[in-house]
């Protein structure tokens, strides 16, 4: 049965521009559409999971949806919303990065449910054997310099220089579409906004090139209410591959999100539906300080994204880091503790140096830039704002010794509430 996929969109945030007629189609009939992904890194990041959900409440409204990575067009490089051009890919890396997109997109997408199951395509496949000559003759021929100028993916870069490569991309592109439209079915495209110049390129292709139809509907980009850029966190991008973002980073960034971005967000990146959002709203509106949304929006992505494990392990760890004791520090894997704690201050002293017991004072100002002196140590510990491994430190005569290591390696210094520093014994 076909359910109203825009209007899914609509409530969601997720509409953005839609060429007319695709609405009736898509209630009308089972549509088969597609969405291309940039090959340019060997993990999709979270940024790419609006057109997964695309594709995901495409498929839930009985439609079947197409992923198309790009070992071609990850060749020449898009243009659309960049400044500068990109440095092309080798085929050996393409080929590495595909094969790492094509494991997670098969994460999300049902492979197996008879005719609208989802397919994964590379439309290096149907460029391989296309003579450059051959190109021109059958696609460039159709589509005017004029008509590829007006696109602001080209008229955003004309001042600065644009390679014939990089305007060919809207070509290449549109090709795509033309193929899978004539081969596939294929009667939809859909992408981010910034891709409407492109994919409006591939149904003038097959209306001029073939006399048919073919439809464009786009989802809005992502930013945070604060205006940055979604989907980096302080240290750079967030990956969907937990070996570049681990599962608790992962928790941790949809944990951290606004009251604003969190309502945008649970639309857009969970499966809840509107019934479910509002309740959900209705209780976070009550008591803020408990962050309802965040944590369910936290909870449902990393889940889906990871696993339940994942996800138990990176609360589990996050209540340690706030509420938790020196026992509960030493009972997460090193891994965990040190990525709990990555990118803090970190010092190293040698296991000979707290054998016998040395004071904390003479380790935090001598052994450490913590503090600049003894005095402004002591200082800050007699008015109770040093924490050794998760304790209030009592006094400036405090000694530390084997006894107190985390992990028979690492001592937490917290100076203030968040203030965290990590000694590592060697």
């Amino acid at each position: 049965m076909i359910q109203n996929f825009v209007e899914e969109l609509r409530w969601r945030g997720m509409l953005h521009d839609i060429m007319p007629e695709t609405e009736d189609l898509l209630n009308k009939e089972m549509v088969t559409g597609y969405i291309g992904f940039d090959p340019t890194s060997d993990s999709l990041g979270v940024g790419n999971m609006v057109q997964i959900m695309t594709l995901l409440h495409f498929q839930k409204a009985g439609h079947k949806p197409i992923a198309l990575v790009g070992g071609a067009t990850g060749m020449v490089g898009d243009p659309s919303g960049k400044s500068a051009e990109r440095n092309l890919l080798d085929e050996t890396t393409l080929n590495h990065n595909l094969n790492a997109q094509k494991k997670q997109l098969e994460k999300f997408l049902d492979f197996n449910c008879g005719a609208n199951s989802a397919e994964i395509v590379n439309n290096y496949d149907w460029f391989k054997n296309f003579s450059f000559l051959e190109f021109i003759r059958d696609v460039g021929k159709h589509i005017s310099v004029n008509y590829m100028l007006a696109k602001d993916s080209v008229k955003n870069r004309l001042e600065n220089g644009m390679s014939f490569t990089e305007f060919s991309y809207q070509l290449v592109q549109g090709y795509d579409f033309y193929y899978l439209w004539k081969n596939r079915g294929v009667k939809l495209q859909m992408g981010g906004s910034d891709q409407w110049g492109n994919i409006v390129t591939g149904t003038e292709l097959i209306r001029r090139k073939a006399s048919g139809e073919a439809y464009a509907l786009t989802t809005p980009l992502i930013k945070k209410a604060d205006g940055s850029k979604f989907g980096k966190s302080e240290s750079g991008n967030v990956w969907l591959d937990r070996t570049k973002t681990s599962p608790y980073k992962f928790y941790q960034f949809w944990l951290n999100a606004s009251d604003e971005d969190a309502k945008n967000y649970i639309r857009i990146f969970t499966l809840f539906n509107k019934e479910e959002i509002e309740v959900l709203e209705i209780e976070h509106e009550k008591a803020k300080h408990l962050r309802v949304l965040q944590k369910a929006l936290a909870k449902d992505i990393t889940i889906r994204v990871h696993s339940e494990e994942d996800y138990n392990s990176a609360v589990e760890a996050s209540q340690i880091l706030f509420n938790g004791s020196v026992e509960d520090l030493g009972k997460l894997t090193e891994e965990l503790f040190l990525d709990i704690f990555d990118g803090i201050p970190q010092f190293e002293i040698s296991k000979n140096e707290i054998k016998n017991s040395i004071l904390l004072v003479d380790v935090l100002a001598e052994k450490t830039t913590i503090f600049p002196s003894k005095g402004e140590a002591r200082k800050m510990i007699q008015g109770g704002g040093v924490a050794l491994n998760k304790i209030k430190v009592e006094s400036a005569e405090q000694v530390i010794n084997e006894s107190q290591l985390i992990n028979n390696k690492y001592i937490l210094v917290q100076k203030g509430k968040k203030n965290y520093n990590l000694i590592i014994v060697k």
